[in-house]
């Protein structure tokens, strides 16, 4: 596995007005990489989850959720991604999942399959 990310500025040039479109995204080469664990509970290292240390449950569908959105945002390599999310589950829950506008664009650009997994769940 490569250690070097895979990573995706969203901002515009000059003076960046929000967070979300400075971050660097790490998208993975394919969702088929993705192969997280799928039940269980998960502690996210530090870099990812800051706050308190917290375990996530992966059968409770609100901690599936705030995981992956916690993963997507605060990835910083691709071996984040493919330790935490798991493909199959991710275009489950593509649609449900509240991130910043630009990490969605950049992932829906790489995988156009979430775009109708977006749509269908509208």
């Amino acid at each position: 596995m490569s250690t070097v990310p895979v990573v995706y500025g969203m901002g515009h040039a000059g003076v960046m007005s929000r967070y979300a479109e400075a971050r660097l995204y790490v998208v993975p080469e394919s969702l088929e990489e993705l192969e997280g664990p799928t039940e269980g509970c998960v502690r996210l290292p530090r870099h990812i989850d800051w706050g308190p240390a917290y375990e996530y449950e992966l059968t409770d569908p609100t901690d599936l959720a705030v995981m992956y959105e916690r993963v997507l945002r605060e990835a910083r390599l691709r071996e984040d991604l493919q330790a935490y999310l798991d493909g199959t589950t991710l275009r489950r829950l593509w649609g449900r999942l509240v991130l910043p506008a630009p990490a969605r664009a950049l992932w829906e650009r790489r995988f156009p399959e979430l775009v109708a997994r977006r749509s269908a769940a509208a």
